[in-house]
């Protein structure tokens, strides 16, 4: 696989829309020396890397019985702590798992709708903020998520904070509109062009449409956007200044490269696929 990942990347490198990382699943389905290898590959090759790390109590206490450590610290001693490692979930944290994060300036993907459905638990962001961590927010896999929505996932990050820390001003509106901008540009070490609108950054934007009476009073747009709106009220998208989707009026939106019956009719085929060898197991 990983003869196979620097092949596509070297193919496709030149491409301006496209970045790389490697993305080993986790600590407990990864083995170091499988590890010790994509480190060096990060190195040699200036990429990133991201993984899921201490998701559940389960995964933690497995690595304290197998290792004699937390996930976190087994990172450590296999160097793979930098600038350059996003860390999805980060549920179960230790104080000086925290610290190692803020130290190494690593950065954590907070997915809360999924930590919830699995019963994960709720990572406490507003204390790993506290400490000058970056934190984006992502959505984890559609399998554990379902939604893949990101207005939902700033409301419930921002709410989840508020409700574990007994503090209503920690994570504001305008924070968790970072967390799902800039700070997730700043993780991938793409801050540079995109995750916010700047002179001479890449024009990835998207229009959102406020002025329906439901939406109404709108005092604050930042609050608004987190609390309120919805991806139903998305109106346009641009990639690098490119219009990609646009609504224009209550119906179906139009995309500009990609026709939504195929694509429909591929996910029902993988559907199928799917469900018939899972009958089979």
């Amino acid at each position: 696989y990983l003869e196979k990942g620097t092949a596509i990347r070297d193919a496709y490198k030149s491409e301006p829309l496209i970045s790389f990382s490697f993305a080993p699943h986790a600590p407990y389905t990864v083995s170091d020396v499988t590890f010790n290898k994509i480190s060096v590959l990060a190195d040699q090759l200036d990429m990133g890397i991201h993984t899921h790390l201490q998701e559940t109590l389960f995964e933690v206490n497995e690595s304290q019985s197998m290792y004699g450590l937390s996930p976190l610290k087994r990172f450590a001693n296999l160097g793979l702590l930098s600038s350059k490692l996003v860390l999805a979930h980060c549920v179960h944290l230790s104080e000086a798992d925290m610290q190692l994060l803020a130290e190494y300036g690593c950065h954590i993907a907070h997915c809360p709708a999924s930590n919830l459905k699995l019963a994960s638990g709720i990572a406490p962001i507003a204390q790993y903020a506290a400490l000058g961590i970056n934190i984006g927010i992502g959505t984890d896999g559609a399998a554990s998520n379902n939604r893949l929505d990101m207005f939902a996932e700033m409301r419930l990050a921002a709410l989840l904070a508020k409700g574990i820390s007994g503090d209503a001003t920690v994570v504001s509106a305008h924070r968790a509109l970072e967390m799902a901008t800039i700070n997730g540009a700043k993780a991938l070490g793409l801050d540079h062009a995109v995750g916010s609108i700047e002179v001479g950054k890449m024009a990835d934007l998207t229009a959102v449409k406020l002025t329906d009476f439901y939406l109404q009073p709108c005092f604050d747009i930042a609050s608004h956007l987190v609390y309120v709106a919805g991806r139903e009220n998305v109106t346009h998208t641009w990639v690098a200044g490119e219009l990609k989707y646009h609504k224009p009026d209550a119906n179906a939106g139009v995309f500009s490269d990609v026709e939504p019956h195929d694509v429909l009719q591929i996910a029902q085929n993988w559907q199928r696929t799917l469900a018939m060898t899972a009958s089979t197991k």
